[in-house]
């Protein structure tokens, strides 16, 4: 058998592995899953008001005009975000395989050597793509509409969404070898949950203190988010493609490389 095949093969198995495994456990499955739904759900009729004075609505009235507009800014946001809550499964997932003995057995039977984080890695991005298409029901149930985009630009968002969960996954498969226990996993990829908040996904970036608009604009989040709104409602996207996507690609390599060297270290 051919070094492709088995690598196939092998990544295969880990795949329905990790999916199987996603089915025993479904309260992290659905924990993963709701949150981005819950958190749409809070932004809009609980803090929508209040937020949408921050794109230029009124604020105090409530009104529907508001609520629409500002449904239809902050959906992008949620669907960016989405992607960094759920990739720390990836990494809570991975350790819990670190800590149970389960790479290291692995190590020492005769499959691809990077099948397991392969398996991780396709489940995590089906996972993700779920919560995607849940998120993207619920704001339409709610009123996002787009309307203006052509099929070229949701394909172009679809491959935004996907390139950039794959870009978070590899990070989060890297936080979970380096991390002695899934509790430590979990903490560690904080930031993916964290940094949409500090980004454009809820309110302009120029809206923010001078000091901090460097940090909101130049992160990975706000350069995709703004991506997506301007092939999604259009928007002026400007340079933020580019740097999403040099974020992207930057990111896979970078996860890549730190996951592979992880994994093939010598257990000590």
């Amino acid at each position: 058998m051919s070094t492709l095949s088995l690598a196939v093969r092998d990544s295969s198995t880990m795949l329905r592995r990790n999916l199987l495994h996603a089915r025993r456990y479904p309260s992290m499955t659905l924990n993963l899953l709701l949150t981005p739904i819950i958190l749409l759900l809070l932004f809009v009729y609980i803090f929508g008001n209040v937020m949408s004075m921050g794109i230029g609505g009124n604020g105090g009235s409530g009104g529907h005009a508001d609520r629409s507009a500002y449904i239809a800014y902050i959906v992008p946001g949620l669907l960016v975000m989405t992607i960094g809550s759920t990739v720390i499964g990836a990494a809570v997932s991975v350790s819990m395989d670190m800590s149970e003995g389960l790479i290291a057995r692995f190590r020492t039977m005769a499959v691809y050597r990077g099948s397991l984080i392969i398996g991780h890695v396709v489940g995590t991005v089906l996972q993700v793509l779920a919560s995607l298409v849940l998120v993207g029901l619920v704001a339409v149930a709610i009123g996002f509409r787009s309307t203006d985009a052509t099929a070229l630009e949701w394909l172009a968002a679809a491959g935004m969404l996907v390139l950039f969960t794959l870009a978070l996954t590899w990070i989060a498969v890297g936080m979970g070898l380096a991390s002695p226990n899934p509790e430590a996993a979990s903490n560690m990829a904080m930031p993916l949950i964290l940094l949409p908040l500090i980004s454009s996904a809820f309110i302009p970036a120029d809206t923010m203190p001078g000091w901090f608009q460097p940090i909101a604009e130049y992160q990975p989040f706000t350069p995709a988010i703004e991506t997506l709104r301007g092939l999604l409602l259009g928007t002026a996207i400007g340079n933020s493609w580019w740097i999403a996507l040099s974020w992207c690609v930057g990111l896979i390599v970078l996860g890549h490389r730190w996951s592979t060297a992880l994994f093939n270290r010598d257990p000590k």
